[in-house]
């Protein structure tokens, strides 16, 4: 059996990178199987070193499309025709996406166009919110693709009310989670450690990078100011991107609580993460490393895909809500966070159910 697997961004790869692990492992134990792992280069990420292939044990793409830049339609036009033309040009009986970026939903148009089956990590998570080109994606991709392996229940009842047949829908958990635990007891301290005087419970950590919060001036002006004079005396670790620091220094934001750093390696990130009082954050993803580590995350933003970080996890969605915000962030500092637990199946075996699904089932239907 022949698998094609697809990563843009750098989130994609420590989706896949316990795949390839299980793949690897089948085929020492003789199992008859090939991939090719394509990255699509969406995103390009400095980080995304050598070093980082080797910390996740992930091997260096067999190609690299380099269909990063331009709007959504330039990068959707890219994948489309660089996937086309490899899928043309090394057939497969599968391709393999994850997660929700443009190159997800690209690559499986493409595969579906040329009579491919298509599996897609991470299928059904919704947020509700069109105004997220992720949820596009999302959505185009689960309405082409053939297999469905999902985190939670509830992605299984989104797709199910959406029309996907549940024979073809896969809880297996979360292979983001698997990466997590593989690499838990190899964290690694950044220098930003010692140089800041950092302990455990002494500091918060803050991303944001949605265009919503970062490029509105105003929205990114509240939730500075608001962080501030809410967090106490906590150090804020900011690792921040270049184009939201440009920003902070165009509106003369600064403080000297606010430490701004580059974008750090997955093993450093999580190393602070770890031991942080807890997160503020717009993303997604980390809300699922919060919620295995048992760290309070504060999220700004008014909706989720992933609400079992919400109702199990140790997530709070406060939107923009400055009521919202103080109440968790009192919470937060006198150690009256909620009860949390992790989710079933995020127990650092996901990739070996979905190989041991591909082996057993999809072999049987495709080749």
């Amino acid at each position: 059996m022949k698998i094609t697997i697809i990563a843009g961004a750098r989130p994609n790869f420590m989706k896949i990178a316990p795949v390839i692990q299980a793949i690897e492992h089948s085929k020492s134990n003789g199992h008859q199987l090939s991939y090719r792992l394509i990255h699509t280069g969406q995103h390009y990420d400095k980080n995304m070193s050598d070093d980082f292939f080797t910390q996740l044990r992930i091997p260096k793409p067999d190609v690299m499309l380099n269909a990063g830049g331009g709007t959504q339609a330039e990068q959707t036009a890219a994948v489309l025709m660089g996937v086309e033309n490899e899928l043309i040009n090394n057939p497969c009986d599968l391709l393999v996406v994850v997660g929700d970026v443009t190159s997800t939903m690209a690559a499986s148009i493409s595969a579906r166009k040329l009579g491919i089956k298509v599996a897609h990590i991470e299928a059904g998570i919704r947020s509700g919110d069109w105004t997220m080109p992720e949820e596009i994606n999302r959505v185009v991709t689960d309405r082409i693709s053939n297999y469905f392996f999902t985190t939670t229940i509830q992605a299984n009842k989104n797709l199910i009310a959406e029309g996907v047949d549940e024979s073809d829908i896969f809880l297996v958990g979360n292979t983001m989670i698997d990466t997590l635990l593989e690499n838990i007891s190899k964290l690694k301290k950044p220098d930003c450690w010692n140089d800041l005087n950092l302990v455990n419970g002494n500091y918060l950590i803050l991303t944001l990078h949605r265009p919503s919060n970062v490029d509105n001036p105003e929205q990114l002006s509240n939730f500075y100011q608001r962080i501030l004079k809410y967090s106490g005396n906590l150090l804020i670790i900011f690792p921040v991107h270049p184009r939201t620091k440009k920003n902070l220094e165009s509106l003369g934001l600064s403080n000297d609580r606010v430490k701004l750093l580059s974008p750090m390696s997955y093993l450093e990130f999580n190393y602070l993460v770890k031991n942080a009082k807890g997160v503020i954050t717009d993303s997604g993803g980390i809300t699922e490393e919060t919620t295995v580590m048992g760290v309070p995350c504060i999220t700004l933003r008014n909706n989720t895909e992933r609400p079992e970080t919400v109702t199990i996890g140790t997530n709070v969605l406060v939107g923009d809500s400055e009521e919202k915000f103080v109440l968790a962030m009192q919470n937060l500092l006198s150690d009256n966070w909620k009860e949390s637990h992790i989710p079933p199946l995020w127990d650092g075996k996901t990739a070996e159910r979905i190989l041991d699904i591909i082996l057993n089932k999809f072999a049987k239907e495709i080749c």
